[in-house]
């Protein structure tokens, strides 16, 4: 299969984008480099987008408001549809394809492990899950380990196991402490429980009743939260030390170290959810790092399996020693094959170099954007830490979004609608980082328009 040296030499779009998906095929990439345009023979079903959409609209349940893109193969930070459209992915797939697509060693390492083996239960052992689990506990502040299938699944088995653990720590009470604390611009999942967490009420209302006993306070305020904390009846606190779907909001240090202290004080335990910032995410393995702030219970799930889907809750050995047999289980957590896959993402993120490499980038491209960006009137601010960077603006962000996907450049919205989220696989480039900052400052005019 040939390759051709592409050049990203399209005009900024900032109209209003339309969903014809007949537009001419122009070939065009962000960088000059060379990338092969053509998909995997094993990958190409020879549909065009159109015929994709057509068909998704009458199969699927409509739970997503999709954006109009079919996307068929992928090569490190690169995107590419059916019509042979390059983009530039600074989503990676929600945090998730940590390495970028197609990483030759996870590739490997996936296709070997699916010739050996690829699913037993957990009704018996297998060597993957015990050597992640080994490697996990070595590089965290675990003891143990509990594998789930989604972060929405661990953060329900780290519901379940707090309210377990005020059983058998308080034996002689009848009624001992089963609520929760979550925060404002709060996502722990779409799970019942998980839910019940999560503070956008949309994502609850259609579905109550939810699980009962959840109070939310303000994001960071450490007055409200210990004397909550000190009332007795709080299981644990679930906290994001970095709220990426809420609209990348960093927690301060002092107010994780107030959690950690009031939840000492009254027995309760400190539950982080790192599924979006953890993993590498700040240029730190874990976020809790980044606060020198340990909790009790982490889960982690996103880009742990490289986009194959596994979750995890870690914890100390006095919260996991709570549970018994069959208090709890999953048929497909950590099976072998994604067990394997994630090793291999796990050891290469956890490299010292590598971590440093995503702090100076993620640097880089803060000022850069802040340099770029930061001085149009409808930006509010330009935060975040390490490769998870939120665009706060003053105005709904979907035109931008619109605008940028037209012009090569794949971003999320976080908040309610009005923050530009940027979470790149980990392993993008400075110059890649220069052209996604390039395009958003040239679609930025479509902003002005989004008001008239």
């Amino acid at each position: 299969m040939g390759s051709i040296r592409l050049f990203l030499n399209r005009p900024i779009s900032l109209s209003t984008p339309s969903v014809d998906i007949h537009r001419s095929v122009k070939t065009r990439a962000c960088l000059n480099v060379d990338v092969h345009v053509q998909p995997p023979d094993s990958v190409k079903l020879n549909l065009k987008s159109k015929e994709v959409m057509e068909m998704e609209a009458k199969v699927l349940v409509g739970t997503y408001a999709r954006n109009p893109l079919v996307l068929a193969h992928g090569k490190g930070c690169k995107l590419y549809d059916p019509e042979g459209l390059e983009y530039l992915d600074c989503t990676s797939g929600i945090a998730v394809n940590a390495l970028g697509h197609g990483d030759p060693d996870w590739v490997r390492a996936v296709t070997e492990q699916a010739n050996l083996l690829t699913h037993v239960s957990n009704v018996y052992y297998s060597i993957p899950q015990v050597e992640l689990a080994k490697r996990l506990v070595a590089c965290s502040f675990a003891d143990r380990v509990l594998f789930t299938n989604s972060g929405t699944e661990a953060n329900e088995a780290a519901i379940k196991f707090a309210r377990k653990f005020q059983r058998v720590i308080h034996p002689d009470e009848k009624h001992p402490a089963t609520g929760f604390i979550a925060f404002t611009n709060s996502f722990h999942g779409r799970t019942m429980g998980a839910v019940a967490l999560t503070s956008k009420k949309h994502y609850r209302f259609p579905f109550e009743p939810v699980m009962p006993g959840v109070t939310f306070l303000e994001y960071g305020n450490m007055q409200a939260a210990r004397e909550l904390i000190k009332c007795g009846k709080i299981a644990a606190v679930f906290v994001e030390p970095i709220q990426g779907e809420g609209g990348i909001y960093s927690a301060t240090k002092e107010f994780l170290q107030s959690l950690r202290s009031a939840c000492d004080e009254a027995g309760c335990l400190l539950v982080f959810d790192e599924v979006q910032c953890g993993l590498g995410r700040t240029g730190y393995l874990w976020a809790y790092e980044a606060y020198g702030v340990v909790p009790d219970i982490m889960t982690i799930a996103k880009p742990l399996a490289g986009g194959l889907p596994i979750g995890a809750a870690l914890m100390s050995e006095r919260v996991a020693a709570a549970m018994k047999f069959g208090e709890h289980g999953s048929t497909f957590a950590g099976g072998p094959l994604v067990c394997t896959a994630a090793i291999t993402v796990l050891d290469k993120i956890s490299r010292p170099g590598f971590l440093t490499s995503v702090s100076k980038k993620g640097q880089y491209f803060k000022e850069m954007l802040i340099q770029k960006v930061g001085g149009n009137l409808h930006v509010r601010e330009v935060r975040g830490l390490g490769l998870i960077i939120g665009i706060e603006l003053d105005v709904s962000a979907s035109s931008l979004v619109d605008a940028c996907r037209n012009s090569g450049l794949l971003i999320l919205t976080a908040g309610k609608g009005n923050v530009v989220r940027l979470v790149p696989p980990l392993i993008i480039s400075e110059q890649e980082l220069e052209r996604a900052a390039d395009i958003l400052f040239e679609c930025l005019p479509i902003l002005d328009k989004t008001l008239k």
